[in-house]
Protein backbone atom coordinates (compact mmCIF):
# COMPACT_ATOMS: atom_id res chain seq x y z
CA UNK A 1 0.00 0.00 0.00
CA UNK A 2 2.82 2.23 0.70
CA UNK A 3 4.67 1.89 -2.98
CA UNK A 4 0.71 2.20 -4.58
CA UNK A 5 0.27 5.62 -2.26
CA UNK A 6 3.89 6.97 -3.42
CA UNK A 7 3.01 6.06 -6.78
CA UNK A 8 -0.26 8.04 -6.78
CA UNK A 9 1.61 10.93 -5.09
CA UNK A 10 4.25 11.32 -7.71
CA UNK A 11 2.00 10.96 -10.32
CA UNK A 12 -0.38 13.85 -9.20
CA UNK A 13 2.85 16.23 -8.39
CA UNK A 14 3.89 15.15 -12.33
CA UNK A 15 0.51 16.31 -13.39
CA UNK A 16 0.24 19.18 -11.37
CA UNK A 17 4.00 20.06 -12.60
CA UNK A 18 2.95 20.11 -16.18
CA UNK A 19 -0.56 21.67 -16.07
CA UNK A 20 1.67 24.95 -14.19
CA UNK A 21 4.44 24.42 -16.71
CA UNK A 22 1.64 24.19 -19.99
CA UNK A 23 -1.42 25.30 -19.00
CA UNK A 24 -1.08 28.27 -16.16
CA UNK A 25 2.38 30.05 -16.91
CA UNK A 26 1.48 30.69 -21.34
CA UNK A 27 -1.53 32.60 -19.62
CA UNK A 28 0.14 34.40 -17.20
CA UNK A 29 2.50 35.43 -20.15
CA UNK A 30 -0.28 36.30 -22.12
CA UNK A 31 -1.82 38.23 -19.51
CA UNK A 32 1.32 39.80 -18.67
CA UNK A 33 1.83 41.12 -22.21
CA UNK A 34 -1.63 42.44 -22.56
CA UNK A 35 -1.69 46.32 -23.13
CA UNK A 36 -2.63 47.77 -19.89
CA UNK A 37 -5.66 50.06 -18.87
CA UNK A 38 -3.32 52.94 -18.30
CA UNK A 39 0.17 54.05 -18.80
CA UNK A 40 2.88 53.16 -16.03
CA UNK A 41 4.15 57.00 -16.07
CA UNK A 42 0.52 58.34 -15.66
CA UNK A 43 1.09 60.16 -12.21
CA UNK A 44 -0.24 62.82 -10.05
CA UNK A 45 1.99 66.08 -10.96
CA UNK A 46 5.07 63.33 -11.85
CA UNK A 47 4.33 61.17 -8.58
CA UNK A 48 7.20 59.25 -7.12
CA UNK A 49 5.58 56.00 -6.55
CA UNK A 50 3.52 55.41 -9.84
CA UNK A 51 0.23 55.17 -7.68
CA UNK A 52 -1.25 58.31 -8.91
CA UNK A 53 -4.41 58.34 -11.65
CA UNK A 54 -3.90 61.31 -13.67
CA UNK A 55 -2.66 61.21 -17.25
CA UNK A 56 0.23 62.71 -18.69
CA UNK A 57 -0.29 66.55 -19.87
CA UNK A 58 1.46 66.24 -23.01
CA UNK A 59 -0.34 65.69 -26.17
CA UNK A 60 0.98 62.27 -27.59
CA UNK A 61 0.99 61.87 -31.70
CA UNK A 62 -1.06 59.04 -32.43
CA UNK A 63 0.20 58.50 -35.95
CA UNK A 64 3.98 57.89 -34.29
CA UNK A 65 3.28 56.09 -31.43
CA UNK A 66 2.09 52.12 -32.69
CA UNK A 67 2.56 49.48 -29.84
CA UNK A 68 4.73 46.87 -30.19
CA UNK A 69 5.21 43.33 -29.09
CA UNK A 70 7.35 43.07 -26.47
CA UNK A 71 8.51 39.54 -27.96
CA UNK A 72 8.99 40.62 -31.51
CA UNK A 73 10.94 44.09 -30.98
CA UNK A 74 13.76 45.27 -29.38
CA UNK A 75 14.03 47.11 -25.73
CA UNK A 76 15.64 50.34 -27.77
CA UNK A 77 12.36 50.34 -30.34
CA UNK A 78 9.87 49.60 -27.54
CA UNK A 79 11.73 52.48 -25.57
CA UNK A 80 11.36 54.96 -28.79
CA UNK A 81 7.47 53.85 -29.52
CA UNK A 82 6.99 55.05 -25.53
CA UNK A 83 4.47 58.21 -25.20
CA UNK A 84 7.18 59.83 -23.36
CA UNK A 85 9.39 59.21 -26.38
CA UNK A 86 6.72 61.00 -28.66
CA UNK A 87 5.61 63.86 -27.11
CA UNK A 88 4.43 66.40 -30.12
CA UNK A 89 6.20 69.42 -29.97
CA UNK A 90 4.64 73.06 -31.17
CA UNK A 91 5.01 73.62 -34.90
CA UNK A 92 8.22 75.25 -36.23
CA UNK A 93 7.87 78.48 -37.34
CA UNK A 94 11.06 80.44 -39.00
CA UNK A 95 12.07 81.68 -35.69
CA UNK A 96 12.25 78.39 -34.11
CA UNK A 97 14.87 77.37 -36.62
CA UNK A 98 18.33 77.88 -36.42
CA UNK A 99 18.92 78.51 -40.04
CA UNK A 100 17.30 78.68 -43.53
CA UNK A 101 17.43 76.51 -46.36
CA UNK A 102 18.39 78.52 -49.16
CA UNK A 103 21.04 80.83 -47.02
CA UNK A 104 22.78 78.03 -45.50
CA UNK A 105 23.22 76.28 -49.54
CA UNK A 106 24.14 79.86 -50.70
CA UNK A 107 26.67 79.93 -47.58
CA UNK A 108 28.20 76.50 -48.02
CA UNK A 109 28.36 76.77 -52.76
CA UNK A 110 30.84 80.50 -51.23
CA UNK A 111 32.71 78.38 -48.88
CA UNK A 112 33.03 74.96 -51.59
CA UNK A 113 34.26 77.80 -54.39
CA UNK A 114 36.96 79.42 -51.63
CA UNK A 115 37.77 75.84 -50.84
CA UNK A 116 38.61 75.32 -54.44
CA UNK A 117 40.43 78.25 -55.03
CA UNK A 118 42.64 77.33 -51.71
CA UNK A 119 43.07 73.99 -53.01
CA UNK A 120 45.15 74.80 -56.00
CA UNK A 121 47.07 77.17 -54.42
CA UNK A 122 48.10 74.31 -51.76
CA UNK A 123 48.98 71.53 -54.40
CA UNK A 124 50.96 74.06 -56.30
CA UNK A 125 52.90 74.87 -53.76
CA UNK A 126 53.37 71.39 -52.09
CA UNK A 127 55.09 70.75 -55.53
CA UNK A 128 57.12 73.54 -55.21
CA UNK A 129 58.89 71.24 -52.31
CA UNK A 130 58.47 67.93 -53.85
CA UNK A 131 55.59 67.17 -51.77
CA UNK A 132 52.18 65.25 -53.45
CA UNK A 133 49.17 66.50 -52.18
CA UNK A 134 46.54 64.15 -53.63
CA UNK A 135 43.50 66.15 -55.54
CA UNK A 136 40.13 65.00 -54.34
CA UNK A 137 37.17 66.53 -55.83
CA UNK A 138 34.57 67.88 -53.89
CA UNK A 139 30.89 66.63 -54.82
CA UNK A 140 29.24 69.36 -52.50
CA UNK A 141 25.47 67.92 -52.01
CA UNK A 142 22.60 70.03 -51.42
CA UNK A 143 21.00 67.08 -50.03
CA UNK A 144 24.01 66.23 -47.89
CA UNK A 145 23.21 64.61 -44.29
CA UNK A 146 25.54 66.81 -42.42
CA UNK A 147 23.47 69.88 -44.16
CA UNK A 148 19.95 68.47 -43.54
CA UNK A 149 21.62 68.17 -40.04
CA UNK A 150 21.99 71.47 -40.07
CA UNK A 151 19.04 72.52 -41.37
CA UNK A 152 16.93 70.57 -38.41
CA UNK A 153 18.22 72.49 -35.45
CA UNK A 154 15.43 74.34 -33.83
CA UNK A 155 14.76 75.92 -30.38
CA UNK A 156 13.87 72.29 -28.98
CA UNK A 157 17.25 70.08 -30.14
CA UNK A 158 19.62 69.17 -32.43
CA UNK A 159 17.29 66.97 -34.56
CA UNK A 160 14.31 65.87 -34.18
CA UNK A 161 13.58 62.33 -32.63
CA UNK A 162 12.18 60.53 -36.25
CA UNK A 163 14.96 62.27 -38.32
CA UNK A 164 16.11 59.98 -40.28
CA UNK A 165 19.60 62.26 -41.69
CA UNK A 166 21.18 62.13 -38.31
CA UNK A 167 21.59 57.84 -38.82
CA UNK A 168 22.40 58.98 -42.79
CA UNK A 169 25.36 61.25 -41.43
CA UNK A 170 26.48 58.64 -38.52
CA UNK A 171 26.74 56.13 -41.59
CA UNK A 172 28.63 58.80 -43.84
CA UNK A 173 31.43 59.63 -41.17
CA UNK A 174 31.85 55.79 -41.10
CA UNK A 175 32.85 55.89 -44.38
CA UNK A 176 33.20 58.57 -46.75
CA UNK A 177 36.04 59.66 -48.49
CA UNK A 178 38.41 62.59 -46.32
CA UNK A 179 39.99 64.74 -48.32
CA UNK A 180 41.56 67.47 -46.16
CA UNK A 181 42.82 66.99 -42.08
CA UNK A 182 43.75 69.92 -40.33
CA UNK A 183 44.30 71.23 -36.24
CA UNK A 184 41.09 72.16 -34.90
CA UNK A 185 39.89 75.56 -34.68
CA UNK A 186 40.75 75.86 -30.74
CA UNK A 187 43.66 73.73 -31.13
CA UNK A 188 45.36 76.36 -32.98
CA UNK A 189 44.59 78.81 -30.55
CA UNK A 190 45.68 77.02 -27.78
CA UNK A 191 49.23 76.36 -29.44
CA UNK A 192 49.18 80.20 -29.79
CA UNK A 193 48.45 81.93 -26.52
CA UNK A 194 49.19 78.43 -24.40
CA UNK A 195 49.81 79.68 -20.50
CA UNK A 196 52.01 77.17 -18.80
CA UNK A 197 50.75 78.61 -15.27
CA UNK A 198 47.27 77.33 -15.62
CA UNK A 199 46.41 73.45 -14.96
CA UNK A 200 43.34 74.32 -17.30
CA UNK A 201 45.56 73.53 -20.49
CA UNK A 202 47.54 70.45 -19.43
CA UNK A 203 49.89 69.15 -22.13
CA UNK A 204 49.25 67.89 -25.16
CA UNK A 205 47.58 64.74 -24.42
CA UNK A 206 43.85 66.21 -25.94
CA UNK A 207 44.93 65.45 -29.79
CA UNK A 208 42.19 66.19 -31.98
CA UNK A 209 41.56 66.97 -36.06
CA UNK A 210 39.48 68.55 -38.18
CA UNK A 211 38.38 65.87 -40.77
CA UNK A 212 37.02 67.31 -44.22
CA UNK A 213 34.71 64.60 -46.18
CA UNK A 214 34.55 64.62 -49.91
CA UNK A 215 30.65 65.92 -49.81
CA UNK A 216 32.36 69.29 -48.20
CA UNK A 217 30.93 67.62 -44.25
CA UNK A 218 33.22 68.35 -41.41
CA UNK A 219 34.24 65.97 -38.44
CA UNK A 220 36.23 66.20 -35.16
CA UNK A 221 38.13 63.14 -35.41
CA UNK A 222 39.64 61.74 -31.79
CA UNK A 223 41.92 59.26 -31.69
CA UNK A 224 41.84 56.35 -29.06
CA UNK A 225 43.84 56.67 -26.26
CA UNK A 226 42.82 54.03 -23.83
CA UNK A 227 41.90 50.69 -23.99
CA UNK A 228 37.99 50.00 -23.12
CA UNK A 229 38.73 48.21 -19.72
CA UNK A 230 41.33 50.60 -18.40
CA UNK A 231 40.36 52.64 -15.71
CA UNK A 232 41.26 56.16 -15.15
CA UNK A 233 44.10 55.81 -12.57
CA UNK A 234 42.61 56.85 -8.91
CA UNK A 235 44.89 59.44 -8.36
CA UNK A 236 44.42 61.42 -11.50
CA UNK A 237 42.75 64.73 -11.23
CA UNK A 238 40.16 65.19 -13.58
CA UNK A 239 42.06 67.84 -15.91
CA UNK A 240 44.96 65.65 -16.39
CA UNK A 241 42.49 62.68 -17.38
CA UNK A 242 42.45 60.93 -21.37
CA UNK A 243 40.10 62.22 -23.13
CA UNK A 244 38.84 58.94 -24.56
CA UNK A 245 37.22 58.52 -28.05
CA UNK A 246 34.80 55.90 -26.93
CA UNK A 247 33.03 58.02 -24.32
CA UNK A 248 32.33 60.60 -26.95
CA UNK A 249 30.82 57.71 -28.93
CA UNK A 250 29.03 56.33 -26.06
CA UNK A 251 27.82 60.04 -24.88
CA UNK A 252 25.88 60.57 -28.00
CA UNK A 253 23.83 57.21 -27.53
CA UNK A 254 23.44 58.07 -24.25
CA UNK A 255 22.40 61.55 -24.71
CA UNK A 256 19.86 59.93 -27.50
CA UNK A 257 18.53 57.39 -25.20
CA UNK A 258 17.67 60.30 -22.66
CA UNK A 259 15.87 62.38 -25.39
CA UNK A 260 18.00 65.52 -24.74
CA UNK A 261 19.16 65.51 -28.46
CA UNK A 262 22.02 68.04 -27.37
CA UNK A 263 24.99 66.09 -28.47
CA UNK A 264 26.41 65.90 -32.08
CA UNK A 265 26.09 62.67 -33.71
CA UNK A 266 29.07 60.82 -33.29
CA UNK A 267 30.25 57.93 -35.08
CA UNK A 268 33.60 55.30 -34.52
CA UNK A 269 35.98 55.03 -37.14
CA UNK A 270 38.95 53.30 -38.15
CA UNK A 271 41.71 56.49 -40.06
CA UNK A 272 44.31 55.54 -41.98
CA UNK A 273 46.69 57.86 -40.37
CA UNK A 274 49.07 57.99 -43.30
CA UNK A 275 46.59 58.53 -46.47
CA UNK A 276 44.01 59.84 -44.57
CA UNK A 277 45.80 62.45 -42.75
CA UNK A 278 49.57 62.75 -43.73
CA UNK A 279 49.27 62.93 -47.38
CA UNK A 280 46.45 65.23 -47.70
CA UNK A 281 46.80 67.81 -44.95
CA UNK A 282 47.67 71.22 -46.11
CA UNK A 283 49.23 72.25 -42.72
CA UNK A 284 52.99 72.22 -42.47
CA UNK A 285 53.16 72.02 -38.61
CA UNK A 286 50.83 68.65 -38.39
CA UNK A 287 52.58 66.92 -40.83
CA UNK A 288 56.25 67.54 -39.18
CA UNK A 289 54.71 65.91 -35.72
CA UNK A 290 54.76 62.32 -38.02
CA UNK A 291 57.10 59.79 -37.64
CA UNK A 292 57.36 56.26 -37.88
CA UNK A 293 58.00 54.26 -34.21
CA UNK A 294 60.31 51.39 -33.89
CA UNK A 295 57.82 48.88 -34.23
CA UNK A 296 57.10 50.62 -37.96
CA UNK A 297 53.99 51.96 -37.19
CA UNK A 298 53.30 55.98 -38.20
CA UNK A 299 52.39 58.12 -35.12
CA UNK A 300 51.86 61.68 -34.39
CA UNK A 301 51.52 63.87 -31.33
CA UNK A 302 50.05 66.86 -30.25
CA UNK A 303 52.01 70.10 -30.63
CA UNK A 304 52.18 72.82 -28.06
CA UNK A 305 54.59 75.25 -26.25
CA UNK A 306 55.32 73.18 -23.47
CA UNK A 307 54.62 69.26 -24.34
CA UNK A 308 55.77 68.51 -27.93
CA UNK A 309 57.06 65.32 -27.30
CA UNK A 310 57.07 62.07 -29.04
CA UNK A 311 55.60 60.10 -25.91
CA UNK A 312 52.28 60.80 -26.11
CA UNK A 313 52.02 60.34 -29.63
CA UNK A 314 49.09 57.72 -30.79
CA UNK A 315 49.95 55.53 -33.30
CA UNK A 316 48.42 53.44 -36.16
CA UNK A 317 49.02 49.73 -36.56
CA UNK A 318 50.60 50.28 -38.92
CA UNK A 319 48.31 53.03 -39.92
CA UNK A 320 44.76 52.48 -38.87
CA UNK A 321 44.23 53.75 -36.09
CA UNK A 322 40.30 53.89 -34.46
CA UNK A 323 38.62 57.30 -33.14
CA UNK A 324 35.59 58.69 -32.74
CA UNK A 325 34.09 61.28 -35.21
CA UNK A 326 31.76 64.20 -33.81
CA UNK A 327 29.63 66.07 -36.61
CA UNK A 328 30.39 69.84 -36.96
CA UNK A 329 27.87 72.20 -36.20
CA UNK A 330 27.09 75.01 -38.11
CA UNK A 331 30.01 77.91 -38.46
CA UNK A 332 29.71 80.32 -36.02
CA UNK A 333 29.24 82.97 -38.56
CA UNK A 334 26.35 81.96 -39.81
CA UNK A 335 24.90 80.58 -36.26
CA UNK A 336 26.45 82.25 -33.46
CA UNK A 337 27.02 80.34 -30.18
CA UNK A 338 27.90 82.00 -26.64
CA UNK A 339 30.35 80.23 -23.92
CA UNK A 340 29.54 80.31 -20.38
CA UNK A 341 30.88 79.68 -17.29
CA UNK A 342 29.10 76.41 -15.80
CA UNK A 343 28.18 78.01 -12.01
CA UNK A 344 29.42 74.97 -10.85
CA UNK A 345 32.66 74.87 -12.24
CA UNK A 346 35.63 73.15 -10.38
CA UNK A 347 38.83 74.41 -9.41
CA UNK A 348 41.71 73.81 -11.66
CA UNK A 349 44.54 73.76 -9.37
CA UNK A 350 45.91 71.34 -7.53
CA UNK A 351 44.40 72.28 -3.65
CA UNK A 352 41.39 75.36 -4.51
CA UNK A 353 38.14 74.83 -3.81
CA UNK A 354 35.04 76.21 -5.08
CA UNK A 355 32.24 78.34 -3.17
CA UNK A 356 29.76 75.16 -4.03
CA UNK A 357 32.01 72.86 -2.79
CA UNK A 358 31.66 74.27 0.43
CA UNK A 359 28.42 76.05 0.52
CA UNK A 360 25.31 73.23 0.73
CA UNK A 361 23.44 76.65 0.32
CA UNK A 362 25.12 77.86 -3.17
CA UNK A 363 22.03 77.14 -5.37
CA UNK A 364 19.75 79.61 -3.32
CA UNK A 365 23.02 82.69 -4.75
CA UNK A 366 22.35 81.18 -8.26
CA UNK A 367 18.67 81.28 -8.31
CA UNK A 368 18.73 85.30 -7.68
CA UNK A 369 21.66 85.72 -10.40
CA UNK A 370 20.56 86.35 -14.33
CA UNK A 371 19.91 83.79 -16.23
CA UNK A 372 19.38 81.11 -13.81
CA UNK A 373 16.59 83.80 -12.06
CA UNK A 374 13.86 82.93 -14.83
CA UNK A 375 13.35 80.50 -17.67
CA UNK A 376 14.37 77.10 -18.31
CA UNK A 377 18.01 77.86 -17.97
CA UNK A 378 18.89 76.20 -14.28
CA UNK A 379 16.29 73.18 -15.50
CA UNK A 380 18.48 72.86 -18.34
CA UNK A 381 21.72 73.13 -16.03
CA UNK A 382 20.16 70.17 -13.97
CA UNK A 383 19.94 68.00 -17.24
CA UNK A 384 23.57 68.49 -17.82
CA UNK A 385 24.54 67.54 -14.20
CA UNK A 386 22.58 64.35 -14.72
CA UNK A 387 23.88 63.84 -18.11
CA UNK A 388 27.35 64.24 -16.84
CA UNK A 389 26.91 62.02 -13.44
CA UNK A 390 25.80 58.90 -15.73
CA UNK A 391 28.53 59.78 -17.99
CA UNK A 392 31.09 60.22 -14.80
CA UNK A 393 32.81 63.70 -16.83
CA UNK A 394 33.68 65.52 -14.29
CA UNK A 395 35.15 68.33 -16.70
CA UNK A 396 32.26 70.58 -17.54
CA UNK A 397 33.88 73.82 -16.99
CA UNK A 398 31.46 75.68 -19.30
CA UNK A 399 28.70 75.54 -21.64
CA UNK A 400 27.14 76.72 -24.94
CA UNK A 401 23.55 77.58 -26.52
CA UNK A 402 22.75 79.18 -29.65
CA UNK A 403 22.40 82.86 -29.40
CA UNK A 404 19.23 83.24 -32.08
CA UNK A 405 17.14 80.83 -28.96
CA UNK A 406 17.98 83.47 -26.33
CA UNK A 407 17.41 82.20 -22.95
CA UNK A 408 15.02 79.50 -23.47
CA UNK A 409 17.11 77.75 -25.99
CA UNK A 410 18.80 74.25 -25.00
CA UNK A 411 22.17 73.64 -23.31
CA UNK A 412 24.47 72.04 -25.89
CA UNK A 413 26.77 69.21 -24.29
CA UNK A 414 29.77 69.49 -26.09
CA UNK A 415 32.99 67.69 -25.72
CA UNK A 416 32.08 64.84 -23.17
CA UNK A 417 35.45 62.69 -24.08
CA UNK A 418 36.53 63.13 -20.30
CA UNK A 419 33.25 60.86 -19.32
CA UNK A 420 33.45 56.63 -18.39
CA UNK A 421 36.96 57.09 -17.35
CA UNK A 422 36.31 55.02 -13.54
CA UNK A 423 33.47 52.07 -13.69
CA UNK A 424 34.12 51.42 -10.37
CA UNK A 425 33.65 55.09 -8.62
CA UNK A 426 30.01 57.23 -8.91
CA UNK A 427 30.79 60.78 -8.37
CA UNK A 428 28.57 62.10 -6.42
CA UNK A 429 29.69 65.59 -6.76
CA UNK A 430 28.72 66.28 -9.96
CA UNK A 431 25.45 65.83 -9.02
CA UNK A 432 25.43 69.08 -6.87
CA UNK A 433 23.07 71.18 -9.20
CA UNK A 434 20.24 68.50 -8.65
CA UNK A 435 21.63 68.24 -4.42
CA UNK A 436 21.75 71.43 -3.78
CA UNK A 437 18.49 73.36 -6.01
CA UNK A 438 16.17 69.60 -5.18
CA UNK A 439 14.34 70.63 -9.02
CA UNK A 440 13.90 68.72 -12.08
CA UNK A 441 11.74 68.74 -15.04
CA UNK A 442 8.86 66.17 -14.96
CA UNK A 443 9.60 65.25 -18.56
CA UNK A 444 13.52 64.39 -17.63
CA UNK A 445 12.25 62.51 -14.25
CA UNK A 446 9.58 60.32 -16.16
CA UNK A 447 12.08 58.93 -18.50
CA UNK A 448 14.37 58.56 -16.11
CA UNK A 449 12.33 56.17 -13.95
CA UNK A 450 11.09 54.35 -17.08
CA UNK A 451 14.49 53.94 -17.94
CA UNK A 452 15.11 52.64 -14.43
CA UNK A 453 12.48 49.98 -15.29
CA UNK A 454 13.77 46.48 -16.70
CA UNK A 455 11.49 46.50 -19.09
CA UNK A 456 13.18 49.59 -20.97
CA UNK A 457 16.81 48.88 -18.77
CA UNK A 458 19.01 51.75 -19.04
CA UNK A 459 22.33 49.58 -19.62
CA UNK A 460 20.29 47.34 -22.20
CA UNK A 461 19.16 49.79 -24.66
CA UNK A 462 22.69 51.54 -24.40
CA UNK A 463 24.05 48.07 -25.08
CA UNK A 464 21.99 47.33 -28.47
CA UNK A 465 22.37 51.01 -29.18
CA UNK A 466 26.04 51.03 -29.04
CA UNK A 467 26.24 47.60 -30.76
CA UNK A 468 25.37 49.43 -34.18
CA UNK A 469 28.86 51.34 -34.28
CA UNK A 470 31.36 49.75 -35.82
CA UNK A 471 33.35 50.33 -33.12
CA UNK A 472 31.63 47.67 -31.29
CA UNK A 473 31.58 47.22 -27.86
CA UNK A 474 31.90 50.55 -27.24
CA UNK A 475 31.80 50.24 -23.53
CA UNK A 476 33.03 47.36 -21.36
CA UNK A 477 29.92 45.73 -19.38
CA UNK A 478 30.92 47.80 -16.00
CA UNK A 479 31.02 50.64 -17.60
CA UNK A 480 27.36 49.65 -18.67
CA UNK A 481 25.96 48.69 -15.62
CA UNK A 482 27.72 51.79 -13.87
CA UNK A 483 24.99 53.57 -15.73
CA UNK A 484 22.15 50.94 -13.80
CA UNK A 485 23.93 52.15 -10.01
CA UNK A 486 23.82 55.58 -11.16
CA UNK A 487 20.75 56.30 -12.27
CA UNK A 488 19.44 54.59 -9.43
CA UNK A 489 21.11 57.18 -7.48
CA UNK A 490 19.75 60.31 -9.33
CA UNK A 491 16.24 58.52 -8.24
CA UNK A 492 17.22 58.14 -4.89
CA UNK A 493 18.56 61.96 -4.76
CA UNK A 494 15.11 63.18 -6.26
CA UNK A 495 13.11 60.76 -3.97
CA UNK A 496 14.67 62.48 -1.07
CA UNK A 497 13.83 66.17 -2.38
CA UNK A 498 10.51 65.37 -2.52
CA UNK A 499 10.02 64.11 0.69
CA UNK A 500 12.15 66.89 2.29
CA UNK A 501 10.50 70.02 0.11
CA UNK A 502 7.52 68.55 -1.27
CA UNK A 503 6.66 67.25 -4.97
CA UNK A 504 5.36 70.42 -6.27
CA UNK A 505 8.45 72.11 -5.45
CA UNK A 506 10.36 69.78 -7.28
CA UNK A 507 9.26 68.12 -9.82
CA UNK A 508 8.89 71.50 -12.40
CA UNK A 509 6.51 71.72 -15.36
CA UNK A 510 8.88 71.62 -18.77
CA UNK A 511 8.68 75.16 -20.87
CA UNK A 512 8.45 77.87 -18.35
CA UNK A 513 8.80 81.17 -19.82
CA UNK A 514 11.56 83.07 -19.33
CA UNK A 515 11.34 87.02 -18.54
CA UNK A 516 11.95 87.60 -21.86
CA UNK A 517 15.43 89.34 -21.57
CA UNK A 518 18.01 87.33 -24.75
CA UNK A 519 21.29 86.26 -24.03
CA UNK A 520 22.68 89.14 -26.27
CA UNK A 521 22.38 91.00 -23.07
CA UNK A 522 24.67 87.86 -21.36
CA UNK A 523 28.17 88.66 -20.94
CA UNK A 524 30.68 85.47 -22.01
CA UNK A 525 33.05 84.45 -24.58
CA UNK A 526 32.24 83.84 -28.37
CA UNK A 527 34.28 81.21 -29.83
Amino acid sequence: MRRDRLLVAVTLVTLLAADIHFVLLPRLKSWYHLPRESCECRVTNGSLDNRGAATLTWMMTSQNFTPVSTERSSKLERLFSHPLYNIRLPDLGPDELLLQREELRNYYRRKVSRWERLKKFYIEAAAASNITIPDHPVTFDPEASWLRFHLGINRYGLYAREDGSVDRLLRDMQTATVISADFTQDEKALKGACDCSQVVKPSGLHLKLALKLQDFGKAMFKPMRQERHEETPENFFYFVDFQRHNAEIAAFHLDRVLDFRRVPPVAGRFVNVTGEILYITHNEELRSVFFISPANNTCFFAKCLYVCKSEYAVCGHPDLLEGSMSAYLPGLSIAPRISIPNPWIRSYSFTGREEWEVNPSYCNTVKKLYPYNSGNRLLNMIDMAVFDFLTGNMDRHHYEIFTKFGDDGFLLHLDNARGFGRHSHDEMSILAPLTQCCMIKRSTLFRLKLLAKAEYRLSDVMRESLSRDPLTPVLSEQHLQALDRRLAHVLRTVGKCVKKLGETHVVITDFVESSGVTTRHQGGNMR
